[in-house]
């Protein structure tokens, strides 16, 4: 069968594969220790679901406008209003099925063949595909663990054309964990601004933060940079609701208006009742993240610690999200080939460094449990140590 050839540019989600494969060997009754998944290991929130029951048993079962309850869009712009700085209204919200969906359609609507867009890497695996189903050009910039994963407005500066249309902000980072400083985020802001160009803010690891770390939305700094922002958020990373399938774009009400009409075409309304647990996340107790972020902490001071006893495996610290991107250059092998025989041999899921565009480093998650973490670190160093 002649399939359509934008397809043919796209490769499949590495992380996802790497997970199902994980799951499929777990089934046959493998002991298989994950750090494959992107996925908070907590149940959601007891009040997020209540509301959802609730809104379930008052009918809410019927479709919905495309951009989103009309009280969950009013919840959102609340939030980046008084949270991030932002002044947006309901109007600026197109509510999506998921984060990914969000960024798939601001790529839809904003991209014409040819357009350029500014990547950052090591970068979460989607973005430079959803850059080529809308026939754009993704333009990477590799940056290292010395600058902490970090682009420089240098960088940023020389990577600019006359087609560059767009820039992809991504702090805190899957994979990295790293987290621009205020400076840094004013930094790229002001080459943004100089070269008007506009900059995709993706925020859903905002409430993911350690050691007192602080998140700003680069479209708070000024007005200026406020008119060429778009946030990419979910509630999947903060609120563990990643079956839930709720994302959001926010940016000029031209822009939501046209990824509207893509989604009016495409996959209509989300959910309808799972959007009134998403406005209780948002209205709710917060103190479930806040226990969250907490046990993440503890994990990452494990990980952290074991992976540094590990001979040659270096890793920066992560003061973000819920990964560890460890080099692992050490063992002599791509990271695909690494990774591949690592789940084979000694039943240990992590994603090769490829698939985020640093061939030299894989990255583990730790949203899972401690023991877990143990074992499979035991394994991940006895692997390597066959290879030194």
């Amino acid at each position: 069968m002649k399939l359509a050839a934008r397809i043919t540019q796209v490769s499949p989600s590495m992380t996802l594969a790497v997970a199902a494969k994980a799951k499929a060997m777990k089934a046959e009754g493998l002991d298989v220790c994950s750090f494959s998944a992107g996925e908070p290991d907590f149940g959601t929130p007891s009040h997020i679901k209540i509301a959802a029951e609730k809104a379930l048993e008052n009918g809410k079962t019927r479709y919905g406008p495309a951009a989103g309850e009309p009280p969950l869009r009013e919840a959102i712009a609340h939030k980046l209003r008084t949270e991030n700085g932002l002044d947006y209204q309901a109007a600026n919200i197109l509510v999506t099925n998921g984060g990914k969906q969000s960024l798939y359609n601001l790529m839809q609507v904003l991209l014409d063949p040819g357009d350029e867009v500014i990547i950052p890497a090591p970068y979460w695996v989607s973005y430079p595909e959803m850059v080529k189903l809308a026939g754009g050009k993704p333009v990477i910039v590799h940056t290292s663990a010395e600058q902490g994963f970090k682009m420089s407005p240098e960088q940023l500066r020389q990577a600019i054309t006359p087609q560059t249309r767009l820039v992809v902000f991504n702090s805190p980072s899957n994979p990295t964990g790293m987290v621009y400083t205020s400076d840094e985020v004013r930094a790229i802001a002001q080459v943004v601004i100089e070269k008007d160009i506009l900059v995709v803010s993706d925020e859903i690891y905002e409430k993911i933060l350690y050691d007192g770390g602080e998140h700003l939305s680069i479209g708070s700094i000024s007005p200026e940079i406020f008119e060429r922002t778009i946030v990419s958020h979910g509630f999947a990373k903060a609120y563990s609701m990643t079956g839930w399938r709720l994302g959001y774009l926010a940016g000029p009400v031209e822009l939501i208006q046209a990824a509207t009409t893509l989604q009016s075409q495409s996959t209509s309304n989300v959910c309808t009742f799972a959007q009134y647990g998403a406005i209780a996340a948002l209205q709710g107790p917060q103190d479930c993240v806040e226990e969250m972020c907490a046990a993440f902490a503890k994990r990452r001071t494990f990980m952290l610690e074991r992976l540094a006893a590990i001979p040659g495996v270096t890793c920066p610290t992560p003061h973000g999200a819920f990964y560890v991107f460890p080099n692992i250059s050490v063992a002599g092998l791509p990271s695909l080939e690494f990774c591949d025989q690592l789940l084979e041999k000694h039943q240990v899921a992590t994603v090769p460094g490829i698939a985020f565009g640093a061939d030299d480093c894989i990255r583990l998650s730790y949203a899972t449990d401690l023991e877990t973490i143990q074992k499979g670190l035991d394994r991940l160093e006895g692997f390597i140590r066959q290879h030194l």
